[in-house]
């Protein structure tokens, strides 16, 4: 078995010392020569051994100043991100409320605004409040529109506040015509296996009429709930037909009930026509009439591109016309 030997003496630790003590006499030493020769040492320093130092250091300054501008940039960002989405919430509830106001005006003082609240319990996804109540003339069974068409009608009234149903409830039911006025029936919600597949139907029209997709279907007025001429959808193909005597169609609802915020609710007395109040040729859907507002604002961007093209290009042509003239003189 070998004999035990100590480990050797390691001199690492000593060389270190001796390089520290080193260092520290120059320091001194250099302390007292002259402003020059200092000078001169301290630049020979930075162009030898402390080069690669000075320079990782001035990296990292740089590093951590490029990040401070990324971080104000995309604090930037995130400001004009939120006022854009800010502006653009607003800019669609003014087209709603100016839209409104047009309907209003429209209509007549037989509807009053209001403002639309979700409860948002379960159980009441089809159900609405409107904070109009018996005091300010509304009663049970008083129809809700909106500048697209037909919202819903009002099932309580409290003193200040009411609750309405839309036309995804399973009571819902409205008496409807096609805008031509050559067919009649009820309209009705079909429930989906969601509820975001239910889809509106219009039951009880002949067999023998075809009626092109697209077609309006306004509220009759028969039944005394409804007047006559409140937009309620568009036919979007067969959805059944029954004994080779009736049809139903599938209806592409104007209004989706989830989206409103503002609507007018009939008070005091029954209007029985309000059919002028959407004039047929201008019967469009929300979704429609942003694509509208949208490409109009495109448009007008693409005008007013192409004339700041023209004014650059006058000017241009201006300044080659002036300057013979100019050089001549």
């Amino acid at each position: 078995m070998p004999a035990y030997s100590p480990e050797p003496e390691r001199t690492g630790g000593r060389r270190q010392g001796i390089l520290a003590a080193a260092f520290l006499i120059l320091a001194l030493a250099s302390s007292y020569l002259p402003e020059g020769a200092q000078q001169g040492i301290s630049w020979s320093l930075r162009a030898t051994l402390l080069k690669p130092v000075l320079a990782t250091q001035e990296h990292l300054v740089a590093a951590e100043l490029r990040s401070r501008k990324v971080e104000a940039l995309q604090a930037r960002l995130d400001s004009v991100t939120a006022i854009l989405a800010t502006q653009s919430a607003l800019g669609d509830e003014n087209r709603t409320l100016r839209a409104l106001l047009g309907l209003s005006a429209r209509i007549g003082p037989s509807f009053r605004p209001a403002s639309v609240l979700r409860p948002g319990t379960p159980g009441s996804e089809s159900m609405f409040l409107v904070d109009l109540g018996s005091q300010d003339g509304v009663a049970e069974g008083a129809p809700v529109v909106d500048p697209y068409g037909l919202v819903g009608v009002i099932r309580e009234v409290r003193a200040h506040t009411s609750v309405g149903m839309d036309w995804a409830h399973p009571d819902f039911r409205a008496s409807a015509m096609l805008a031509d006025g050559t067919g009649f029936g009820l309209v009705e919600d079909r429930r989906g296996a969601f509820r975001e597949e239910d889809r509106m139907v219009l039951n009880g029209m002949p067999y023998h009429e075809a009626v092109p997709d697209g077609t309006l279907v306004l509220t009759s007025g028969l039944g005394g709930v409804f007047p006559r001429g409140i937009p309620i959808g568009r036919i979007d193909g067969v959805a059944e037909t029954k004994g080779g005597w009736l049809k139903s169609y599938w209806l592409r609802p104007m209004v989706q009930p989830g989206a409103v915020t503002h609507v007018l609710v009939a008070v005091g007395k029954p209007v029985l026509d309000v059919s002028r109040a959407w004039p047929l040729d201008s019967v469009r859907t929300r979704e429609e009439s942003l694509r509208r507002e949208h490409a109009r604002a495109d448009s007008l961007r693409a005008i007013t591109d192409t004339v700041r093209r023209l004014r650059a290009l006058v000017e241009q042509l201006r300044r080659d016309v002036g300057g013979p003239e100019a050089g001549g003189g």
